[in-house]
């Protein structure tokens, strides 16, 4: 009874038993229920800057708003936009003193620039017209202006590669259009930028610059820098010595340019590191203020200094040359080249008085507070007052290091810590006119061929008033010159009344101009021919050590000399007049007694002989004894639009044909009398 009670349970573990088996091995030999194969997931697209093997440049623009003034004319509507330009090398070279060119075209106005700073501007104040500029406008990397490669960098970013960030104004650019530059390069004849092959992007701009293989280098400087640059102007900024917190630097003005004049020059830049001046030699800044730095972050830092004694805190501060006196002052002078009262003269006029120096101790800021970490000023600038060229200045560049001699006396060399240099061309910007001009007359006409109309520029006022600004001026008498315009009107009305000469109504403007040049040409032989050279000085101004040159393109061979100037023979069919000693000073205009007696106009006059031996075929009366181009102290002058007429000249050949004429009527008289 009892065992057959006990069978169940057996049964119902074998059961459990045979079941766990099955299950086991079902699930063992059974394959598992097929499922559906995974979409795989599409590769990332190569970034743009990964597909370039060398200098990758791109233009993004990340924002446009559309700001006040509203206007009706979507050409003229503004708009403020943010943008970033990159600079990155992927190649196996530095690129060293990098400048990228960015041709804007949609009137764009930078208000700031971060990372990099304006390199070829006219004017590197902000904000700033890119319309300024002809082509394109070009920015150098500051403080990275040389970018390393990623091989000797471990790729780096910071080393290898630069953001400029941008912020501005741009005009005419509605939806959907995406303002962006035209194209991207790089200021560097050795590589060749192309857009990158299969990536296009309509919000960017992206160009690959690769090394020219035709490109020829030129030699490499031992010293690992780059060469100095040629200009019309350089400026050198050596350190001389360098402490943890501060630096004594020399800056050297060279004027390179035979045409080249500074008269009282005012340089100025703009610390872009928080630097301050705290004491100079051999010049002075023209606004001495300590404020800005015990008001700023200087004053934070530096909290028990006496900012008594520094001269600027300005971020752009303007410095001015001492007077010579000032020359052995052992406070402010005894800089060799220094103390000009500003002057700079052309090389071949003088070479001592072409280069001006001084001294300039600075003091740093953090995280610059280490001897070795040394930073130029940027944008620099150098003007002259008066009768002066326009100078454009580029960015500094590092150079091989300055030699000096050895201040001990030993004959040796001493090198400088750190040099850069700063290159600046003369330029007259497009809105510019002229500050000078010239007229013409010769002893074969009576009249005198004037300046231009307005040729030195004429105002909004004299626009207003009633003077024809496009009318040529009216022929004058010679005696005409030496009276002002303002008295000249009754002269040239009855001159041109005895030479039948037409006026136009309203008379045309006067030509604006503070100093005009007579050329006169004065007799015509068969072995030679002279001139006449007069200058007068309309303006207050008083030009000491004055120098004029003339472009002769036919005339220059034949040249002799000049009797009461020195004239030299230079490049390009020019002859170099200066003024001899005693006569190299023109007076401003005077006063006169009255209203028949005027203002006189300085005045200096010369006259320059030519023989005709060395230029065969010349015809004097057809003009060829006039110059070309005409400059008074660097500054290119208005020159007329025509010459005096020879009537002796042009009438010779009709003189023939009435000789002719007279022949034949007498002739026939003949044959009609017989």
């Amino acid at each position: 009874m009892d065992c057959s009670r006990s069978r169940p349970p057996i049964l119902v573990l074998l059961l459990v038993f045979l079941l766990s088996v099955e299950s086991s091995w079902s699930q063992q030999v059974m394959p598992p229920a097929p499922t559906a194969a995974p979409t795989p997931a599409p590769a990332p697209a190569p970034s743009p800057e990964s597909l370039c093997n060398g200098i990758f440049l791109s233009y993004v623009l990340e924002q446009r708003e559309r700001i006040h003034p509203f206007t009706s004319n979507p050409a003229d509507q503004p708009y403020s936009f943010r943008a970033t330009a990159t600079v990155l090398n992927h190649g196996t070279a530095d690129l060293v003193a990098w400048t990228l060119l960015v041709p804007f075209r949609h009137r764009e106005l930078l208000v700031s620039v971060d990372g990099g700073v304006l390199a070829n501007a006219s004017s590197s104040v902000l904000p700033y017209n890119t319309t300024l500029d002809a082509n394109v406008t070009a920015f150098s990397g500051y403080p990275n202006a040389d970018l390393k490669t990623p091989i000797e960098t471990a790729n780096d970013l910071s080393q290898i590669q630069t953001k400029i960030s941008f912020v501005g104004t741009l005009f005419g650019s509605p939806s959907p259009a995406v303002p962006l530059p035209e194209f991207l390069d790089l200021d560097d004849p050795s590589y060749i930028c192309a857009q990158l092959p299969g990536f296009n992007d309509s919000g960017s701009v992206q160009r690959c610059c690769r090394p020219d293989p035709n490109y020829v280098p030129k030699p490499v400087n031992a010293t690992g820098f780059l060469e100095r640059q040629s200009g019309d102007l350089t400026i050198t900024y050596d350190v001389l010595q360098s402490y943890g917190d501060s630096y004594l630097a020399l800056v050297t003005i060279e004027n390179h340019n035979p045409l080249g004049r500074l008269d009282n020059w005012e340089l100025s830049w703009e610390w872009a590191r928080d630097e301050f001046i705290l004491s100079m030699k051999g010049a002075y800044p023209t606004v001495v203020d300590a404020s800005g730095c015990i008001f700023g972050k200087q004053g934070q830092y530096y909290q028990n200094f006496d900012f008594t004694k520094v001269l600027s805190c300005k971020q752009k501060p303007t410095i001015s040359d001492l007077s010579p006196w000032r020359y052995n002052d052992t406070d402010l002078g005894r800089i060799p080249h220094c103390c000009r009262n500003g002057t700079l003269l052309p090389p071949e006029m003088d070479p001592e008085q072409s280069v001006s120096a001084f001294q300039i101790q600075v003091q740093k800021m953090p995280p610059d507070v280490n001897r070795s970490v040394l930073f130029p000023p940027v944008n620099w600038n150098i003007s002259g007052s008066g009768l002066n060229p326009n100078y454009q200045c580029g960015q500094p560049i590092r150079v091989s290091p300055a030699q000096f001699p050895d201040p001990s006396g030993i004959d040796s060399e001493s090198l400088a810590l750190a040099s850069w240099q700063v290159v600046c061309n003369i330029t007259r910007p497009k809105s510019a006119s002229p500050k000078c001009c010239v007229s013409f007359s010769a002893f074969y006409n009576d009249s005198v061929v004037p300046c231009k109309t307005c040729a030195c520029g004429c105002s909004a006022s004299s626009r207003a008033q009633t003077c024809n600004v496009s009318a040529p001026g009216i022929l004058l008498p010679p005696e005409s010159l030496l009276v002002p315009f303002d008295n000249r009107t009754e002269k040239a009305l009855a001159w041109a009344q005895i030479k039948h000469y037409n006026v136009p109504s309203p008379l045309p403007c006067a030509d604006n101009c503070g100093l005009s040049i007579n050329w006169h040409v004065l007799t015509n032989y068969q072995k030679g021919w002279s001139a006449r050279v007069t200058l007068f000085n309309w303006g207050e101004d008083q030009f000491a050590d004055w120098f004029m040159a003339a472009k002769l393109d036919k005339a220059y061979p034949g040249y002799e000399q000049l009797y009461s100037f020195n004239g030299t023979k230079m490049d390009d069919d020019t002859i170099f007049i200066v003024g001899n000693p005693g006569l190299n000073y023109l007076n401003g205009e005077t006063n006169g007694n009255s209203y028949s007696d005027p203002r006189v106009p300085g005045k200096q006059q010369s006259v320059i002989s030519f023989t005709k031996k060395s230029t065969p075929g010349i015809e004097i009366l057809a003009g060829d004894g006039y110059p070309s181009k005409v400059y008074f102290n660097g500054e290119e002058c208005s020159m007329p639009d025509m010459f005096p007429t020879s009537w002796a000249f042009r009438s010779r050949r009709p003189g023939t044909f009435t000789a002719l004429g007279f022949l034949l009527l007498v002739a026939s008289l003949l044959f009609l009398l017989q």
